[in-house]
């Protein structure tokens, strides 16, 4: 099984930023979130979701007991649902992807268990 690391770096040339890493959640230890560019950089069980950067985590589940702790299923805009990270701010999402490729903390996404003011780490989309 594969593990993540967590790699904290500040660059003086500004191309890595600071983030706390934080393996807190079964979210974070599975890597749900994590940039990818094949199923190959994700954890076992998940897929390399077709977002800018990549996405790792889960498609088609139906209920946020379908997802590792720490992520809940949403219904996204394209129409499929997905496992994506919950969040409180944008730091949240972003311990493994690149700058060019941050996920958003938005709340204005459809949870498929109801809101009850939660955000989730929504990627950028591909295009």
């Amino acid at each position: 099984m594969k593990r993540v690391f967590c790699i904290c770096v500040v660059a003086a040339a500004g191309l890595f930023s600071a983030t706390a890493c934080d393996d807190s959640t079964e979210a974070d230890r599975k890597g749900v979130g994590a940039e990818c560019a094949k199923v190959e950089d994700c954890q076992t069980g998940q897929q390399c979701l077709a977002f800018k950067g990549g996405y790792c985590g889960l498609q088609g589940c139906t209920a946020d007991s379908g997802c590792p702790a720490g992520s809940a299923c949403v219904n996204h805009v394209d129409g499929i649902k997905y496992c994506f990270r919950v969040c409180v701010e944008k730091v949240d999402c972003n311990a493994n992807r690149s700058a060019e490729n941050e996920s958003n903390c938005v709340g204005n996404i459809t949870f498929v268990e109801g809101s009850q003011n939660r955000k989730a780490c929504v990627p950028p989309s591909s295009s």
